[in-house]
């Protein structure tokens, strides 16, 4: 994990208020960075330490204002387009992608570029073009507007790729040729959501074909299994992530679905004491952008109203480490 954005961990019990019941906190493992946002940090770091500050970066590296400011402290100026960033600054592509239009221009305007995307989508994007090579229509499951999802229907020629948001989708899709069709999602979608849009697909185009793995990310299946193991044994679950970072909403969800409340914060000061009224176990974990100084941050607030007794959940370990870009390591 990047270092800047770690704490070390608390003991097993924290606070001083022995007037309120004590607190079950069960926290979710794995939760927080994955190897893609540590990737892309470190990105950004690397090219500011090489080039120089300021590096303009092209959409947030990843959805976290926390690590957004920490980086714009550095030297980083965030972007939504390339005509904002001078053709001599060096630019960085952020971790979610982006369509080949964008380093095509990069190239053209002869700019210094680094991508961060993170190789699992990058996978993906891959995918997409073997998939248009063999003369195929792709059905890409996804959240329009994202911009993963911009980044990957970007791979592609206009009308090569349609997009899916729910099953209702499937029952009204108008495709060329139904022989031809093969499917594609999102790296961070809801495990559970994707596979029944996916089993409707298959169901109204039996010959409709996959990838040889699932395109959802380990670290958003991990992160989701965790909750689904919290969640049951919880009166309310705090996910720490950002509003526009869609594996943190697929958090909040899986949540709900097992009929636990809910709620999406993006630091400690949001949360309100009333809401651990009628609490006497707090479920807690941190989407995939979400360093673990939150998760600290926010035990450290609870604390200050009740005596918290900690306990990890944990549904796998992570090992996964992706390499540098080549020009940042040389």
């Amino acid at each position: 994990m990047n270092a800047a954005f770690q704490t070390p961990e608390s003991g097993d019990t924290a606070g001083n208020n022995g007037s309120a019941p004590a607190l079950k906190l069960l926290i979710a493992a794995p939760r927080g960075f994955c190897a893609g946002v540590d990737r892309a940090i470190e990105i950004v770091e690397r090219s500011i330490e090489r080039y120089g500050a300021p590096v303009y970066v092209r959409h947030e590296i990843v959805h976290n204002k926390y690590v957004v400011n920490s980086l714009k402290a550095q030297g980083a100026i965030f972007v939504e387009e390339l005509d904002e960033v001078p053709d001599d600054a060096p630019v960085v592509f952020s971790a979610h992608g982006v369509p080949k239009s964008v380093p095509a221009e990069a190239e053209r305007r002869k700019m210094i570029y680094v991508d961060a995307t993170c190789p699992l989508v990058s996978k993906v994007h891959r995918q997409a073009e073997r998939q248009i090579e063999k003369g195929q229509h792709i059905i890409f499951v996804g959240h329009d507007g994202h911009p993963e999802v911009i980044g990957t229907m970007g791979q592609v020629e206009p009308g090569q790729m349609t997009l899916v948001e729910t099953v209702d989708d499937v029952a009204t899709l108008q495709v060329p040729d139904e022989a031809s069709l093969s499917y594609l999602t999102q790296t961070t979608l809801s495990v559970d959501d994707t596979a029944d849009i996916i089993a409707a697909l298959q169901q109204r185009f039996p010959q409709i074909q996959g990838p040889k793995a699932e395109d959802i990310c380990y670290a958003t299946s991990n992160r989701q299994a965790a909750v689904k193991q919290i969640a049951p044994a919880s009166d309310l679950v705090l996910v720490i992530g950002a509003p526009n970072s869609s594996n943190s909403l697929r958090l909040v969800e899986v949540a709900q679905r097992l009929g636990t409340d809910a709620k999406l914060i993006q630091r400690a000061d949001e949360i309100e004491p009333e809401w651990l009224e009628a609490v006497g176990t707090l479920g807690l974990t941190a989407g995939a952008s979400a360093p673990e100084k939150l998760v600290r941050e926010v035990v450290d607030r609870i604390s200050q109203w009740r005596t918290v007794e900690e306990e990890t959940i944990s549904a796998a370990t992570e090992k996964m480490v992706f390499k540098l870009p080549r020009q940042l390591t040389e």
